[in-house]
């Protein structure tokens, strides 16, 4: 029977005091990372993102990507009237108009609370980097 090689074969001991550890054991446990897995991505140059950010960042993304589909179907509803308008020679009316500006006001301002949202995560990262 032939052993089974690790693909990390060589183990590193680091003395630390106990300050030192509770610092280092916080740092792991904000990461949501293993003690090894937050040791190789520092020792690598990567940015720890702690866990609770990461859930910040999931939010976001779920909102960008419910904007966006708020998006398509706004230009769904746009490319409706320009066909209906082209195929019978109408015009869309004052009313369906108002409502598309109104879902085009509403959309910019989720856009800007976004950004705002993405703006403050950013800061806050730059905080914990310093």
């Amino acid at each position: 029977m032939q052993k089974v090689k690790r693909k990390r074969n060589i183990a590193v001991t680091v003395r630390m005091n106990k300050t030192e550890y509770a610092d280092f054991q916080n740092k792991v446990e904000e990461s949501g990372l293993t003690q090894q897995a937050y040791i190789i991505s520092a020792v690598r140059g990567a940015t720890i993102t702690p866990s609770d950010e990461i859930a910040v960042l999931k939010d976001i993304s779920k909102t960008f990507a419910d904007f966006e589909k708020q998006v398509r179907g706004l230009g769904t509803n746009i490319n409706q009237m320009a066909h209906v308008a082209n195929g019978q020679g109408a015009l869309p009316t004052e009313n369906s108009l108002s409502v598309l500006s109104d879902q085009v006001s509403i959309m910019r301002k989720e856009s800007e609370e976004i950004w705002q949202s993405i703006r403050s995560s950013i800061n806050q990262q730059k905080v914990t980097e310093q």
